[in-house]
């Protein structure tokens, strides 16, 4: 029996993509296997958003190496982020890779596989998961070319999927039992714009909230420069699109903004923020920083300190700066914050942020909240709210994939505990 291993790291797009790659060895006749050793066949689905995850792609393709040398039948693929344009280069660096594609070129993987006599179904699988979740890419690349990413280098120009491929593949995820989904882009807010009649992720969410066995959708990555009041209030009005959203800012200084070419000032983005919870009250927001910019001033990391501070929000993403060859912030600017200051600044925003999250997560306390149980972990059910906090709980019954009320009876700043409970009058939508 073939069995194969899909090794990922990286963002919700290569999740979702690994989900489809799975897909399609599941239609070729492989298995799934739980580890490299047990596999003949192994995907590794790369990142190299930041230097730490592309060297745990070189470790990883080093570990693999030795074991093809003991095990010479070993087939190896590589795709994600870690392939280029030049994969004629990667072949020489990597001769014991059998195959290079880029991010989502699934036609390449299916010509690869016929070539061997290995037959793929040639329309995309959907995800096999066991999750009532499921990641749906609905954009792939990114226009943006902000200073710092490498993304638009490797994943290329926005294109949209059709909007009713869309909706057909959720109606099919839905009618096999999936209750949430989340819409997956780079810059999910372009979406659209380069289809025939312009619908627009509004539209998508309106059409998407009236497949009836559908309980949740959210979507993301947002980007502030390209969300619109069209967006809010579809958000807002909409029941089934969850009260969750990813808005990351990175900085709160104007320079070091413009430098990153994000496109917004600070005001702006503050305005955004405030629109959003004035439209929905009951909104979460994540967002994302990246302290250490090239020529980033202490005076500048405390404007951004300041604007965390004052937003107060549920989720922050921390990231030091990490140069990435070919990007317009390696070409331009010298990496000059040296590393134990950007590790002195990341600490001071999770320090700050640990007390924000905690702070808002007590406020949840002997409340009543709405789970999607998405597993079990360590004797305990699992899953998030619709502000998308994370829950855990014990129960005898077998929960998974129900949608069930909690009453929260422990809070901290990055998961809840709670028991379940029967449905009563004062159940909350968070």
């Amino acid at each position: 029996m073939l069995r194969y291993f899909i090794w990922t790291i990286g963002c919700q797009m290569n999740k979702a993509e690994s989900q489809r790659l799975a897909g399609y060895l599941d239609s070729a006749g492989y298995q799934a296997a739980t580890s490299f050793s047990d596999a003949g066949l192994v995907v590794l689905n790369t990142c190299v958003v930041r230097q730490s995850a592309e060297s745990r792609v070189l470790g990883t393709l080093g570990l693999l190496k030795g074991l093809k040398n003991k095990h010479p039948n070993l087939e190896i693929l590589v795709t994600g982020c870690f392939v280029d344009s030049d994969t004629e280069g990667l072949k020489r660096r990597f001769p014991h890779v059998d195959l290079l594609f880029k991010p989502g070129d699934y036609p390449e993987l299916i010509s690869w596989s016929q070539r061997r006599g290995v037959p793929v179904e040639q329309e995309a699988s959907l995800p096999m998961t066991l999750s009532p979740c499921a990641f749906i890419p609905i954009i792939q690349g990114c226009d943006n070319f902000c200073s710092y990413c490498i993304v638009p280098y490797r994943r290329g120009r926005e294109e949209s999927r059709p909007l009713g491929e869309i909706i057909c593949e959720v109606k099919e995820l839905a009618r096999r039992g999936i209750k949430e989904v989340t819409l997956l882009g780079q810059n999910v807010d372009s979406y659209g714009h380069d289809l025939p009649g312009h619908p627009d992720l509004a539209d998508l969410l309106k059409a998407l909230g009236s497949v009836d066995e559908l309980s949740r959708i959210r979507f993301l990555t947002n980007h502030p420069k390209d969300i619109s009041l069209k967006l809010i209030e579809t958000v807002a009005s909409l029941n089934k699109v969850c009260e969750h959203l990813e808005l990351p800012v990175q900085a709160g200084d104007d320079d070091i903004l413009r430098a990153m070419r994000r496109g917004y000032t600070v005001e702006r983005y503050r305005e955004l923020v405030q629109t959003v919870r004035q439209k929905v009250p009951q909104i979460s927001l994540s967002t994302d920083i990246i302290v250490g910019f090239p020529g980033e001033k202490e005076e500048q990391f405390e404007h951004t300190f300041s604007l965390l501070k004052e937003m107060e929000f549920d989720v922050v993403h921390i990231a030091a700066y990490s140069p990435r060859p070919g990007t317009i912030a390696w070409q331009q600017y010298e990496d000059n914050i040296p590393s134990e200051v950007k590790k002195e600044r990341l600490n001071k925003i999770e320090a700050l942020q640990v007390g924000i999250a905690s702070r808002i997560n007590s406020q949840l306390q002997g409340r009543r909240l709405e789970v999607l149980v998405e597993g079990s972990k360590k004797g305990k059910w699992f899953g998030r709210t619709r502000s998308d906090k994370l829950v855990f709980f014990k129960d005898d019954a077998n929960r998974l994939a129900q949608l069930v009320e909690v009453k929260i009876g422990k809070t901290g700043p990055w998961a809840l505990q709670g028991e379940v409970v029967d449905n009563g009058d004062d159940h909350t939508r968070t």
